[in-house]
């Protein structure tokens, strides 16, 4: 079990991953999203002779069919349809997995603690206060890209994954930057609490705004500089609550 939640992190990246090909091979299994009915009359041609073509998709168990003149047509086959709710279900359970053992690593045995030193404090702050919030504004104008991506082509499915595969990323994203520029004196564990609370906050922050704005589900660029201040703000926050270092003076009593 210590090795798993070892590599819980990694768990999580592969059931992400697989996440993230099963919602194309879906996608790629129905009837086109630009024009289904024109997906429809192209696989059955009798279609095409049909007044109303009416497309039914559904994503679990994966199934699409096409329906005109009181006829019903599978145009996705019920045996790839059973392939994909299996791998699906596999896909699940990987993800799930990963993503427990990767909460129960906010907790447990803290490890050494890292001291300040010689570590210039000052400048580690205006670094992570900074650079970091940079680093954040640059990740969050990719997801709004890919956030676009994701529902368009993959749908609800497309949509959860996208909401769980950014809220692992930025929390992950944020406990590197923290192990580089967060407070110091503190412990790996603190580190990934710390990056997991920023993380979780910047997306809370973005998508709060966007469903007040009435633009869900749709993130705009405005969530670029929305999501660097917040992180920058997460940042000085958490800065302030770390308990200064005890001088030599202070352990000899």
């Amino acid at each position: 079990m210590d090795w798993a939640r070892r590599r819980a992190g990694s768990l999580l990246a592969v059931g992400l991953c697989f996440g993230l090909a099963w919602t194309a091979a879906v996608t790629l299994s129905m009837p086109s999203w630009f024009d289904p009915t024109e997906a429809c009359t192209h696989k059955f041609p009798a279609a095409a002779d049909s007044a109303d073509v009416t497309v039914r998709t559904r994503w679990f168990p994966p199934a699409a069919s096409c329906v005109f003149d009181g006829d019903v047509r599978q145009f996705m086959s019920p045996a790839r349809s059973a392939v994909l709710s299996v791998t699906g279900v596999l896909i699940l359970v990987v993800l799930l997995t990963g993503l427990v053992l990767t909460v129960r690593r906010l907790s447990g045995d803290p490890g050494p603690i890292r001291a300040a030193g010689d570590v210039n404090l000052g400048r580690r702050k205006f670094n992570q206060l900074t650079f970091g919030a940079l680093d954040i504004a640059v990740v969050v104008a990719v997801l709004t890209f890919l956030n676009a991506t994701a529902i368009v082509f993959g749908g609800i499915a497309g949509g959860v994954l996208f909401i769980v595969v950014t809220i692992t990323g930025l929390s992950g994203l944020c406990v590197l930057l923290d192990q580089h520029m967060g407070p110091l004196p503190s412990t790996a564990l603190d580190g990934r609490r710390r990056g997991t609370v920023a993380g979780v906050t910047v997306f809370g922050v973005i998508f709060a705004a966007t469903a007040l704005t009435g633009q869900l589900p749709f993130f705009r660029l405005w969530s670029v500089p929305l999501g660097a201040i917040t992180y920058a703000a997460v940042a000085a926050v958490q800065w302030s609550r770390v308990p200064k270092e005890a001088s030599p003076a202070q352990y000899s009593g």
